[in-house]
């Protein structure tokens, strides 16, 4: 039988032949605490009962297991052998019956890695943190299933765990005769059932809520973290969020929330955001902010806990039948998450947000050589784990906040109602949708889908202004382009502002809403009109596509971008104004320029510290090598200008000092920042808390001024797990050949480190200052991907393969090296040769963005 991967073809026969009936799932997870025994790795007892039904009885199948061993395998009371029906990932079922029952007893192995059942030992005070997780297949490391989202059962777990410690699952549990019991689940798929288990620090709150007919809901509320990190711990905020997106998801969807409790838990070295697990959502733990954070963060973290709350009804009470469909889920969070942000919290402004970063990460995605439609082409479960992408989560929520513009908010929420009360607790493809929405639009969702669902790219629109003798617009038409291998040519409903300066501010002064189809759209509301100075083609951001400049609107941003006065307006031109350089349009240099003549005066500090990133990428990667030192000292000089200009204490100050130590280089700039640390030196309402005495010492440590001592010495001040990530990240930092090669060895020679240090040591491992020191690393790169990616789990192979390709050796020589391993490695998994291409694509992408800089230097 095939390995750990799963086909979609494999998935599909199984669910013709096979339907699940319940899971009865006992744990024993004492063996987490204690001295580990023996050369292999550390196991706990996993013992699963499932009973099914086959539809051709006499068939054969499998169930899903990945575990270091399998002690008894019974089914229908036959004892099987499991060295025969066992190959360390599957389970070889023959003879089935009509009803069969299956009880599988095996030593399941703890993770290091984020996948199944991760263990976690606290440097802090030694506590053991267990938690699970499993999307889109790591359940199977946990316990014996059928794992694939279409084969929904109801669970009921139990857990032995150390005495002192609290279990949670995904219904309500309670302790008696030492074991944890849970109610059954609803019906739910493998990949969103979850335990955690600990000594967890715990808070707990209720909501309740009384319908128009007189029903009355409550759902416990609860609150979880590490209990080093209970100091911190702002869960009457959490709450506050989550009372509120209970609320608006009630008053919108209609369907009240059906998996009784709702617990959040904030879990340590967690790979993703958060997971919806439904009654038990998992988050980072870096959502609870150690030092001070700006209120970017906190808009950050709701909109997260408002995006796994939104899960309950689009992905965990209607789930898709395979990961061709993921976007049904993830695209409809991403979009409500936002949506629910700005209409039940205090974050009203997050669909700025929205278009600055998370449609940053759909155009980055959308033009890659691995670009896929919205409804992806799956093929197994490799694909699927890169799928979780920015085509999936933000462009496809790009694409409903067209639909709702297209369709009408009213239509699109009736559409979801009708499409939860008619799927619940089953499986659905796009055509299930869709009906929904074209029963409560009229609109022809068909046509809809095939522009923007089921192709890939994004379409770029300009406009063009006619003025006639007397100064006023004779024609303004938009002009639609799409990339040569990706033509498609969407319709597009569209706002157009018209821009002038009026007493030193730039503002609106017209307006109008169209629908944009084919290479050109005549907007004949707009004739007549006074000249505009800036032409804003996709105001408030309502369709989804790159905004392009005709030469008057590009030479008025120039000279007054920061006087643009409506928020969105100015965050969707700085975001038209990244995307040409990213497309070598305008050079870098001007970019930095714009950034430092204007980002002080951005209001918007979630815009204002996704400025001061692009224009760190802007210098790593776009500028022609011979400015880069120039550029540095320029963004250094501007940072520390904007620092001692901000209100003392504000959160612009704060996001000013972290750009400042960011772009550091100087002998002057590092002695700032080591008097900042010991107190010799002061900035007036700047707080040198622990989370920014790092931030002072990553750049530090990276230019020699901060040796070993000093981060030890920094460590034994911060001796918590966040203290060791910061510490290993700041070690690999330095320049140093030595610290190099043992960075290396501990990333590729060792499968050591957990997954959260593998992040630290490749984040540190990278300095845009050291290329001629990781240049020995870029030919040993190629040389090892493949071992890797056929050795570690995928997880950790996915951040070696991302994190160690050499894009900082930034020439064509590196392309053509990328070139003949593509070339040489035709039959390598598909997964590993796309993430390659990727980086191949980026690099590609600056050398081009370079090369434009190098013009305009020549001009």
């Amino acid at each position: 039988m095939p390995g750990e991967n799963l086909s979609r073809d494999e998935a599909r026969e199984r669910a013709a032949l096979l339907s699940v009936d319940g899971y009865d799932v006992s744990l024993d997870v004492r063996s987490a605490v204690g001295d580990h025994a023996g050369d292999g790795p550390r196991t706990f007892r996993s013992v699963t009962t499932v009973r099914f039904r086959c539809t051709e009885p006499g068939a054969s199948s499998f169930a899903d297991l990945v575990a270091p061993s399998v002690t008894a395998v019974t089914l229908n009371g036959r004892d099987l052998d499991p060295g025969e029906v066992f190959d360390g990932s599957r389970i070889l079922l023959e003879d089935l019956a009509a009803e069969n029952e299956l009880v599988v007893d095996a030593r399941c192995a703890y993770s290091r890695t984020g996948e199944g059942l991760h263990r976690f030992v606290d440097p802090e005070d030694g506590e053991v943190y267990l938690y699970t997780q499993y999307e889109p297949a790591d359940s199977r490391r946990v316990f014996a299933n059928f794992e694939q989202p279409d084969l929904k059962a109801p669970f009921r777990f139990e857990v032995r765990a150390p005495e002192e410690w609290v279990v949670w699952s995904n219904g309500a549990g309670e302790r008696t005769d030492g074991v944890w019991r849970f109610a059954e689940t609803k019906p739910v798929s493998t990949y969103i059932t979850c335990v955690v288990a600990g000594p967890y620090h715990y808070v707990t709150d209720s909501y309740e809520r009384t319908f128009e007919d007189g029903t009355r809901l409550e759902i416990p509320l609860g609150a979880l973290c590490r209990k080093g990190l209970a100091p911190h711990f702002d869960a009457d905020d959490v709450f506050l969020v989550t009372k509120q997106g209970l609320d608006f998801f009630h008053d919108h969807f209609d369907y009240p929330y059906p998996f009784g409790k709702y617990d959040q838990a904030f879990v340590p070295e967690y790979n993703l955001g958060a997971m919806e697990n439904p009654g038990l959502v998992t988050f980072r733990e870096e959502y609870i902010f150690r030092g001070k954070v700006t209120q970017a963060s906190y808009e950050a973290r709701a909109t997260v806990i408002l995006h796994e709350m939104a899960h309950m009804w689009f992905g965990d009470l209607v789930t898709m039948e395979w990961w061709d469909d993921l976007w049904l889920k993830e695209s409809f969070a991403d979009f409500m998450g936002s949506f629910s942000l700005v209409g039940a919290t205090r974050f009203t402004d997050g669909w700025i947000t929205f278009a600055n970063r998370r449609k940053a990460w759909a155009y980055r995605a959308d033009q890659l050589p691995s670009t896929h439609p919205v409804t992806a082409d799956i093929r197994d479960l490799q694909d699927a784990k890169l799928n979780f992408d920015g085509i999936t989560y933000a462009k496809g929520a790009s694409v409903l906040k067209q639909l709702v513009a297209y369709v009408g908010q009213d239509a699109f929420l009736e559409g979801a109602r009708r499409y939860f009360k008619r799927h619940a607790y089953g499986n659905t493809r796009l055509g299930d949708l869709l009906s929904a929405l074209a029963e409560t639009s009229g609109r022809d969702m068909a046509a809809w889908a095939r522009s923007w669902l089921q192709t890939a790219g994004v379409n770029s629109l300009t406009p063009q202004v006619l003025l006639d003798a007397q100064g006023r617009i004779s024609e303004l038409a938009v002009l639609q382009e799409a990339p040569e291998e990706h033509p498609e040519l969407r319709p597009h409903r569209v706002a157009i502002g018209l821009y002038r300066r009026e007493e030193g501010r730039l503002v609106r002064y017209a307006r109008t809403e169209t629908d944009v189809a084919g290479a050109r759209t005549v907007v004949t509301e707009l004739a007549g009109r006074e000249a505009p100075e800036l032409v804003l083609v996709n105001d408030e951001d309502l369709t989804y596509c790159k905004v392009r400049f005709d030469e008057t609107s590009l030479h008025t941003l120039r000279a007054h971008l920061g006087d643009i006065t409506d928020p969105l307006a100015r965050a969707l031109c700085w975001s038209a104004l990244w995307n040409l350089t990213r497309d070598a349009l305008l050079p870098a240099r001007e970019f930095i320029g714009l950034v430092l003549r204007f980002a002080g005066r951005e209001s918007d500090i979630g815009v204002l510290q996704m400025l001061h990133a692009w224009a760190e990428s802007a210098l790593v990667h776009y500028v022609a090598p011979p400015l880069r030192k120039t550029g540095e000292r320029l963004l250094a000089e501007g940072a520390l200008k904007e620092l001692r200009a901000a209100r003392p204490g504000s959160e612009h100050q704060l996001a000013w000092a972290r750009f400042f130590a960011s772009t550091a280089s100087s002998d002057s700039d590092f002695e700032l920042l080591q008097g900042l640390l010991d107190g010799t030196e002061e900035i007036d309402g700047l707080e040198v808390d622990q989370e920014l005495r790092w931030a002072f010492l990553e750049p530090m440590a990276a230019h020699g001024v901060a040796d070993e001592g000093v981060l030890a010495a920094e460590l034994a001040r911060d001796d918590t797990a966040s203290g060791k990530r910061h510490q290993v990240r700041c070690l690999a930092a330095r320049p140093s050949a030595a610290v190099k090669a043992q960075a290396w060895a501990q990333l590729v020679e060792s499968d050591a480190l957990s997954n959260a240090l593998v992040e630290a040591t490749i984040a540190g491992f990278n300095q845009p200052s050291q290329r001629e020191l990781l240049a020995p690393y870029a030919q040993k790169y190629f040389a090892v991907i493949a071992r890797i990616w056929s050795e570690r789990s995928i997880q950790i192979a996915m951040s070696v393969v991302k994190g160690l390709y050499p894009s900082l050796q930034d020439s064509p020589a590196t392309l053509v090296e990328t070139d003949v391993w593509l070339a040489a490695h035709e039959s390598a998994p598909p997964a590993l040769r796309r993430l390659v291409l990727e980086a191949w694509d980026d690099l590609a992408r600056g050398l081009r963005g370079q090369a434009r800089d190098a013009r305009a230097e020549a001009d």
